[in-house]
């Protein structure tokens, strides 16, 4: 090679010698200057962060009170929601508290039913209920009669899903001079079932008449013959999944079983849910929901009644699972 016409290259040697001309010249680049080399890690931290993934947000949350319950019940499970994801809309309903919790469950169902209907409609991706003790009979009442209902998780906490036999505080408070034995006299009465509890009163030594004069938990059950029995069946089976969620240290459900759809024979034994006859005949869909995996069981002892919507454990255990 004649280094004297040709350029020198870093890496070729002429003349015995190794010529520094940078393969960067040859390129036609060139080094920044040092002091740009100096600023660089300033000038990066100007430079706009990589946006984080995109995380698919919650499915909106409504909760629905029970017996004498008011939204200021709910600010620990409020609080745990927000915890545990963040961003959800979490709407308490305030409808129907403290003593009007007694109006007869129909008009509670429509008065819910047109506040959740709104929040249905501006959440195509469904939305979850958290529906707590007579609560859950109202949501169970909505996924009845809604027939475009988008319902994915029914939570139902410690609910009477199957009927109240019990002398509770409740009910000394309402029918001081009657025990249960006698309070069919009152509740299976016209002017008994104008009291929301007498509506899911069931008396097992008295069915003939709970089906008779039952107004609202005989229907709901498909215990009884109506026009819309069929209709409320298949909304009801719009559900994504049905969370159960009771114990035995309850207090107040009675049977505590009654949460999980069990009851009473007319010997007060319990029978659980799938011997009971609304399950056998799958009269509003229960047996169905259970066969395509859909019915979610989470029994949890040391939990009083007014406990279930505060416990940390049992939310993290029975409820955070299901609120996608």
């Amino acid at each position: 090679m004649d280094c004297s016409i040709a350029p020198p290259v870093s890496g070729l040697r002429c003349g015995g010698h190794w010529h520094g001309g940078s393969m960067l010249g040859l390129l036609g680049l060139r080094l920044p200057p040092a002091g740009f080399l100096l600023l660089l890690p300033f000038l990066l931290l100007l430079l706009p962060a990589t946006p984080a993934p995109h995380r698919a947000s919650y499915k909106p949350v409504i909760v629905v009170h029970g017996l004498f319950d008011s939204s200021y019940s709910f600010r620990h499970l409020l609080e745990y929601i927000n915890e545990t994801h963040p961003g959800t809309v979490v709407t308490v309903l305030d409808l129907f508290d403290g003593r009007e919790s007694l109006r007869p469950l129909w008009e509670q169902v429509q008065g819910f039913r047109e506040a959740v209907a709104p929040i249905m409609a501006k959440a195509p991706r469904g939305v979850h209920l958290i529906c707590y003790s007579q609560g859950g009979l109202v949501c169970r009442a909505l996924l009845s009669v809604m027939d475009e209902h988008n319902v994915d998780s029914f939570i139902s906490l410690s609910s009477p899903q199957m009927g109240q036999y019990g002398d509770t505080d409740y009910l000394k408070w309402l029918f001081p001079t009657s025990m249960r034995s006698n309070l069919y006299r009152i509740c299976y009465s016209p002017w008994g079932q104008e009291f929301s509890i007498c509506n899911y009163w069931h008396d097992p030594h008295h069915d003939d008449l709970y089906l008779n004069a039952s107004s609202f938990l005989a229907l709901i059950n498909g215990e009884r013959d109506h026009p819309n029995a069929t209709a409320w069946r298949k909304n009801f089976l719009r559900v994504g999944r049905l969370v159960l969620i009771g114990g035995p240290d309850d207090g107040v459900i009675t049977p505590w079983q009654s949460s999980f759809f069990g009851f009473y024979d007319a010997n007060e034994t319990v029978l659980e849910m799938e011997e009971q006859l609304v399950y056998l005949r799958d009269s509003f869909g229960l047996k169905t929901l259970l066969a395509r995996g859909a019915i979610v069981r989470c029994p949890m002892a040391g939990i009083s009644h007014t406990a279930w919507h505060s416990n940390r454990t049992l939310y993290e255990t029975c409820i955070e699972p299901w609120l996608s």
